[in-house]
C-alpha cells in the first residue's frame, strides 16, 4: 500500500530543486579588476579601489624598494656624463661612451677581469658543491643530538663579521708564527699572490657553508620516509638512498641557487677581498670591486668608477638570463 503526502488546503506543493539548477549555482567570487590593464594609471587606480586592504599592506615595502633600489637608479647617468660636484649629477657634459672606452682600454682592464672571473668561479664551484654535500652528511647522522651539535659547529662561522674572519686569517697565516703557515715552512701565504684565491675561497666555504646547507636540509627532511623504507626493502644501501633519493630531492633546490649565483659573477665581495689585500698581492687579488673603490673613491673619478660598475651589473644580468635559459631548456627549473 502505498503512502501519498498531504498537503495543507490552500498551498502549493513542495517542489525539488532539479540537479542541473543546484550544479549551476555560482559561488560569490572576490571581485576582480575591470577595464583598463592593472599596469596603467586607470587600471592601478580601479585595482587600488578593489583591494586597498593589500595595497596598505605592501605599502612599506615598496616605498623601501623605491628609495633604496630605484632611487640610486637616477645616478646612473652619471657613467654617461663628466661628473662635476658644484653642477651635480644633470650638471656635467654629456661624453656618451667615453669613461666605458676608457676602461676597456686600461692596461689593468683584463688583470682585474681575469682575477674577478678567478676568484668569483672557484667561490661559485666549491660554494655550490661543499654545503650540499654537508647536507647529505648530516642527513646520514641518526643521533638527533650529534645531528644538533654538527649544525651548530657549522653554522656559527657565519656569524662571524669579515673583519673578525680576516683578523683570524692574518694570525693562522702570519710568517713563523702562524699555526697553518708552520705547516709551509713559515711562509708569507697572505703576502703570496698565488695563494690569495685559495685563501679566500677556502675561508669563504668554512664560513658560509654550514648556513647554505640550511636549505637542503629542508628539502631533506620533506623526503616522504616511505620511500627510504620501500628502498632497504629492495636492497638498497646508503650510497644508493643518496644517490637515487636524496640527491634527486635537492636537485630543483640546487638549480635555483646557482641560477641566483650566477647573477654575480663578477661582483666578488669587495670587504673580503680589500681586508686581505696587500702590496705584496696585489697583483692576483685586485678585482672590480676594489679597483672601481681605488679609482671611484680615492681618486675622485667618479664618472668612470660609475662606468665600471655599470659594466658589471650589466655582465651579471646576462650571465643570469643566460642560466636561467640554459636551466630552461634543459629542466624544469627556472627564476622565470
Amino acid at each position: 500500500m502505498s503512502t501519498t503526502e498531504v498537503q495543507p488546503r490552500g498551498t502549493k506543493p513542495l517542489r525539488s530543486t532539479p540537479a542541473s539548477k543546484q550544479a549551476s549555482t555560482k559561488v560569490k567570487k572576490t571581485p576582480k579588476a575591470k577595464g583598463a590593464p592593472w599596469w596603467t594609471p586607470a587600471g592601478l587606480a580601479n585595482h587600488f579601489r578593489l583591494y586597498w586592504q593589500l595595497w596598505i599592506m605592501v605599502l612599506p615595502a615598496i616605498i623601501l624598494v623605491l628609495i633604496f633600489s630605484y632611487g640610486p637608479m637616477y645616478g646612473i647617468q652619471l657613467a654617461f656624463r663628466d661628473f662635476d660636484v658644484s653642477k651635480g649629477i644633470t650638471g656635467g657634459k654629456w661624453e656618451g661612451l667615453k669613461y666605458f672606452n676608457q676602461f676597456f682600454k686600461d692596461p689593468m682592464f683584463w688583470q682585474i677581469i681575469r682575477n674577478t672571473l678567478r676568484i668569483s668561479l672557484w667561490t661559485l664551484v666549491m660554494g655550490f658543491f661543499a654545503p650540499i654535500i654537508l647536507a647529505l652528511l648530516i642527513n646520514q647522522i641518526s643521533s638527533k643530538r650529534t645531528k644538533t651539535f654538527v649544525q651548530t659547529i657549522t653554522y656559527m662561522p657565519h656569524f662571524i663579521s669579515t673583519v673578525v674572519m680576516v683578523s683570524m686569517l692574518n694570525i693562522f697565516l702570519a710568517p713563523n708564527s702562524g699555526l697553518i703557515s708552520k705547516f709551509f715552512g713559515g711562509a708569507d701565504l697572505m703576502g703570496t699572490a698565488s695563494a690569495f684565491t685559495p685563501i679566500y675561497w677556502m675561508s669563504e666555504i668554512w664560513q658560509h657553508a654550514g648556513w647554505n646547507c640550511i636549505i637542503y636540509l629542508a628539502a631533506l627532511s620533506s623526503i616522504d620516509t616511505a620511500l627510504y623504507e620501500a628502498a632497504k626493502i629492495d636492497g638498497a644501501g646508503r650510497m644508493q638512498l643518496i644517490r637515487y633519493i636524496d640527491i634527486p630531492a635537492i636537485l630543483p633546490t640546487a638549480g635555483i641557487l646557482l641560477i641566483l649565483n650566477m647573477g654575480s659573477v663578477l661582483g666578488v665581495g669587495f670587504e673580503k677581498v680589500w681586508l686581505m689585500q696587500n702590496t705584496l698581492n696585489i697583483p692576483a687579488s685586485e678585482v672590480i670591486a676594489t679597483y672601481t673603490y681605488r679609482i671611484g673613491i680615492l681618486a675622485h673619478h667618479y664618472s668612470y668608477s660609475t662606468a665600471i660598475g655599470l659594466f658589471n651589473s650589466v655582465v651579471n644580468f646576462i650571465f643570469l638570463v643566460t642560466a636561467n635559459k640554459i636551466a630552461k631548456k634543459t629542466s624544469d627549473t627556472s627564476l622565470f
